[in-house]
């Protein structure tokens, strides 16, 4: 049985290699570094895409989205850090690095797949 396939989002989605896709894809699970090195969640991305932004818009646009997330969880999380004083930050600290797990593998599947995603909840500081 023939699967139904995803109708990209945009004419420049359609035209997509798979070689722009795998990248913007690497872009989100770069952050999958902040396992490795302090701020790594951050670093990964931004050096992904800083390489590899002149692929298109595509690739652009997935790089931002990708370090303007990894910013905001950042920030988040050195708010639960603070909170932690306050008993309130030991919840929700273990609920943003589930968040940031399961949207940052969304983000990549999505990406591969060649279609647009825009992570919710997230400051936008590079447009």
């Amino acid at each position: 049985m023939d699967e139904p396939t995803q109708v990209p989002v945009t004419p420049e989605e359609a035209e997509l290699s798979s070689e722009i896709k795998q990248w913007a894809m690497f872009t989100h699970l770069a952050a999958f570094a902040a396992f490795l090195i302090p701020f790594g969640n951050i670093i990964g991305p931004l050096l992904v895409w800083q390489l590899k932004k002149d692929l298109g818009p595509y690739m652009d646009k997935n790089g931002k989205e990708a370090v303007n997330f990894q910013i905001t969880i950042a920030i988040v999380a050195l708010v639960c850090m603070m909170l932690l004083f306050v008993v309130v930050g030991a919840v929700l600290l273990p609920v943003l690095g589930l968040y940031w797990l399961i949207l940052t593998v969304v983000a990549g599947v999505k990406a591969n797949n060649g279609q647009a995603y825009r992570y919710p909840l997230t400051i936008r500081f590079l447009k």
